[in-house]
């Protein structure tokens, strides 16, 4: 049985759920990088993003190790209290930014209806064009549970970033006091949002 805590292989399957900015440029990275990739949608049929398949939202998570949440924030809540049970024992990596709401992320909801899955903040602190083009050295802060860390760290390092963990999942909202800084900084730099953090040691 596969255990979380362990490094993946490429044969094992990441759902991206949302196919948008961010799903779209995570899902085909990672694809280019040999992971299995599927998309979750509304409706199945196609192909997405770097020409992974395109299946129903459960069945994309019924077979899948890794889930990542990238649909607009206010929509995760709905989406996770569709396939509570289908993500125990799964990492579930929380993309979304619920602008605007005292709680930007969405560990609460994740935690609620799937209290087993596998809790990681990532991917929401930078624009989207980090992903397709990281900077060199740049970092990506996180939080996970520490049966999800190596998973996240991997995932990471395969867009490009250089993993940077700030604590377990409870440390969801530093990673999040991260977004108003680069949205700031972006609007400093003449809209660039090809900007990002460097861990300088």
């Amino acid at each position: 049985m596969w255990v979380a805590a362990r490094r993946l292989t490429r044969d094992m399957r990441i759902a991206v759920i949302g196919s948008g900015r961010i799903g779209g440029t995570l899902g085909g990275k990672w694809r280019a990088a040999g992971y299995d990739v599927v998309f979750g949608a509304r409706i199945a049929g196609g192909s997405g993003p770097g020409g992974a398949p395109v299946q129903t939202v459960d069945e994309a998570v019924d077979g899948a190790d890794v889930v990542l949440l990238a649909v607009p924030g206010k929509a995760v809540a709905e989406v996770v209290a569709s396939i509570g049970p289908e993500l125990a024992g799964k990492v579930v990596i929380d993309a979304a930014n619920r602008i605007g709401e005292s709680e930007v992320n969405s560990k609460a909801a994740v935690k609620a209806v799937a209290p087993g899955a596998h809790y990681v903040r990532a991917f929401n602190t930078l624009g989207w064009e980090n992903f397709a083009d990281p900077l060199p050295s740049a970092a990506l802060f996180f939080a996970a549970d520490p049966s999800a860390r190596a998973v996240a760290e991997e995932l990471i390092m395969a867009i490009g970033l250089e993993p940077a963990f700030v604590g377990e999942a409870d440390a969801a909202g530093i990673v999040d006091g991260a977004l108003p800084l680069w949205f700031a900084l972006v609007q400093q730099h003449g809209g660039n949002r090809r900007l990002a953090l460097r861990l300088v040691r």
